[in-house]
């Protein structure tokens, strides 16, 4: 089956869809981490090939919540609405499996409410980070392995966050900065078991696709 992972650099999604057995492919504009399939360019140059399913990360910089002090700026420059359009981009594609992922943020009230939250504890990874997923024609995941939740801190603004966000290394080594574009990138990696519930949950949608109901209740082929 072929296979879609929109917006992935890190190539986790992808690899486990690929040990599987599937025709995966990520996208992104940064080159992927990982060899393997990757268009790096605008996913809307290819978002028109028959795709069996599309898994997308669209980026959540202008949307999250975590960010809502910017918010004003962001409305009045336009970066939020550019944000917007391109979650919105995923939710019209003319594609049977479709599921989109972002943290907790506006387009709850933008677009609906997502038809499931998750979290790595539920999948194996001890640590918190609340997962947003709005689903169409894709089951909700089932979680595999309940464990901790993870430790937390409190970070120079004040924030309360998970531990592992903090305590994030670089390939040296040495903790990451902050707030740092090397430290979002290693916020926004799928976590590993998270990553092969998808694929493997996932998978079993493809040979055999039921009708499922999204969260507003309306039917998904």
């Amino acid at each position: 089956m072929k296979i879609l992972v929109a917006c992935e650099h890190s190539g986790t999604v992808r690899d486990e869809l690929l040990a599987l057995g599937h025709d995966a492919t990520s996208c992104d504009i940064l080159p992927t981490d990982a060899p393997g399939p990757h268009y790096q360019g605008d996913v809307r140059d290819i978002l028109g090939h028959p795709w069996d399913m599309v898994i997308a990360f669209p980026p959540c910089t202008h949307l999250a919540v975590s960010g809502a002090k910017h918010f004003a700026q962001k409305r009045a420059d336009g970066r939020q609405q550019e944000g917007i359009d391109f979650f919105i981009l995923f939710t019209r594609l003319d594609c049977p499996l479709v599921a989109i992922e972002n943290p907790i943020g506006i387009m709850s009230s933008v677009y609906r409410k997502p038809d499931q939250i998750i979290h790595p504890w539920q999948f194996g990874d001890p640590f918190s980070k609340t997962t947003c997923l709005w689903l169409k024609g894709l089951p909700k995941l089932v979680p595999t392995k309940v464990v901790s939740k993870g430790e937390f801190y409190v970070a120079p603004s004040g924030k309360r966050l998970p531990a592992w966000y903090g305590d994030a290394v670089g390939p040296d080594g040495k903790k990451l900065a902050y707030g740092s574009e090397a430290m979002r990138r290693i916020r926004n990696k799928t976590f590993p078991g998270i990553a092969k519930a998808m694929a493997g949950q996932w998978s079993e949608a493809l040979h055999a696709p039921t009708l499922f109901l999204t969260a507003d209740g309306s039917s998904c082929p």
